[in-house]
């Protein structure tokens, strides 16, 4: 599936580009220690987890834009259905910086990106709103922190859209707030949600 005209067309050619602020969902992961595809998986709401993960990003940032592999067509279906852009990333196999990169070369005019994971529901809107506040400068790096911990999403200013483009692997984009830490800004807050990812059903248990 490939993003629509007139859905890259919003994505891309926003007229008030100082103020546009793309939201990316990074989906395009194949689910190995879950055992099934793990963004399908109910939550107690019933809410599949990758769906819940793109209301809660496009709840603070209407330009939400979702990425996912070749696989993906069930979960790309239900996004399409409520609304969301979906992009599938032809190196999806390559991991998630690859995503990353074309996640940001698909919104090149943005002036901020704020990356989320699709297997981390349980952020706040409220959390994501303050992380996107925080990169109004291009050189602005954002992310919140809970109890000492760094988490989820992570804001990245226009000036990062290079290294950004030219990720792969694995590691995602962990090297380049290494490189840029004296920029990076910490949000402490007090939502757990932002460290609490799901890579296995017993990462549910507790919350059902």
């Amino acid at each position: 599936m490939k993003i629509t005209k007139e859905q890259a067309s919003n994505i891309t050619t926003s007229p008030t580009l100082a103020k546009f602020k793309q939201g990316l969902l990074l989906a395009a992961g194949f689910s190995r220690r879950f055992g099934s595809d793990k963004l399908l998986h109910p939550l107690a709401d019933r809410v599949p987890i990758g769906l819940a993960a793109a209301r809660h990003l496009r709840s603070a940032l209407p330009e939400t834009l979702v990425i996912i592999n070749a696989d993906e067509k069930e979960l790309a279906a239900l996004l399409t259905q409520d609304g969301f852009p979906v992009t599938v990333c032809p190196q999806a196999h390559n991991g998630m910086g690859a995503s990353l990169a074309w996640g940001v070369e698909q919104t090149a005019r943005a002036s901020a990106w704020i990356i989320a994971q699709a297997d981390m529901p349980f952020i706040r809107p409220a959390t994501i709103c303050e992380v996107a506040e925080a990169v109004e400068h291009p050189t602005a790096l954002a992310a919140p922190e809970f109890q000492g911990k760094r988490g989820h999403p992570v804001g990245f200013g226009r000036a990062y859209g290079e290294e950004l483009r030219r990720l792969t692997g694995d590691e995602g984009a962990r090297a380049i707030l290494r490189r840029h830490e004296k920029h990076l800004r910490r949000l402490v807050c007090d939502d757990p949600g932002i460290i609490a990812d799901i890579d296995m059903p017993a990462d549910l248990e507790p919350r059902r």
